[in-house]
């Protein structure tokens, strides 16, 4: 079967944003106490997770890698992880403070990318695909509804994210220090 030429990595991108709303319509339904919806929504999110990785592959592999989808790929993974956390926060699942951290970072490396982007598209670094796979999984055991005899686990491992978070933040800001010199960011 031959995919339609309108298809791309980056459409594939656009559609993991606009199908975000469902996930998080599925976190609110009924309250957010239903097992049977966070389960649901859960599995939207898991799959809207899994299409970062098949865009990225799909752009390497057909050579269709782009400025627009550069930037635009890290934008969804930020919408995704932040809609689920905000949800998750608002439901009383999540603790604010963490979202406010997460998002903070996010938003200001983002910010960040779009003040440099002169000097060319920072690309998502090796800590920063590290980092989107923990918060992925890290804010999609909240959405599970597990036990709370897990909830030393969620914690461990949204701990290890945030760590990341910050670490990644500080890669991005010193990748560009470095190489802004050099009129190109690698």
């Amino acid at each position: 079967m031959r995919i339609p030429s309108f298809i791309t990595p980056n459409w594939l991108t656009v559609t993991r944003i606009l199908f975000i709303p469902v996930g998080v319509y599925f976190l609110f339904l009924d309250g957010g106490d239903n097992a049977g919806n966070q389960i649901i929504a859960w599995t939207i999110f898991f799959f809207l997770g899994l299409t970062d990785f098949v865009d990225g592959k799909w752009a390497r592999q057909s050579n269709r890698i782009t400025a627009l989808g550069t930037f635009l790929d890290p934008v969804a993974d930020k919408a995704l992880i932040g809609s689920a956390m905000i949800s998750l926060s608002i439901l009383g699942r999540f603790p604010w403070w963490m979202t406010i951290l997460i998002l903070a970072r996010e938003i200001g490396i983002t910010i960040f990318r779009l003040l440099v982007i002169r000097d060319g598209v920072i690309p998502a670094s090796k800590g920063g695909k590290l980092k989107t796979f923990f918060q992925g999984f890290g804010v999609g055991f909240f959405v599970l509804p597990l036990p709370a005899s897990l909830d030393w686990f969620k914690f461990a491992f949204i701990s290890v994210a945030i760590i990341l978070t910050l670490t990644s933040a500080y890669e991005y800001i010193n990748a560009w220090r470095t190489s802004a010199g050099k009129g190109k960011v690698k």
